[in-house]
């Protein structure tokens, strides 16, 4: 059986291990691009929206890294 392509908020939640009302604010700022579907106005995320959205935070965690190095103690 094939994965769903539109995922509900709580899904994605689990999918990034934070909690549903983190996941309202990423979709709401538009951190994360979802869409509003049916009558109840549902929010969606398409799955390789969500794919892509997670390798841009891992470019964006190495960036961070390269440009924030780890300083530790010498140990001589």
């Amino acid at each position: 059986m094939a994965e769903p392509r539109f995922l509900p908020l709580p899904d994605v939640a689990t999918e990034l291990n934070v909690s549903e009302s983190q996941v309202y604010h990423m979709v709401r700022s538009g951190e994360l691009p979802a869409i509003k579907i049916g009558g109840r106005g549902q929010w969606r995320v398409e799955r390789v929206r969500l794919e892509q959205y997670i390798e841009q935070k891992y470019a964006e965690t190495a960036a961070w890294v390269a440009e924030n190095p780890l300083v530790t103690p010498d140990h001589e």
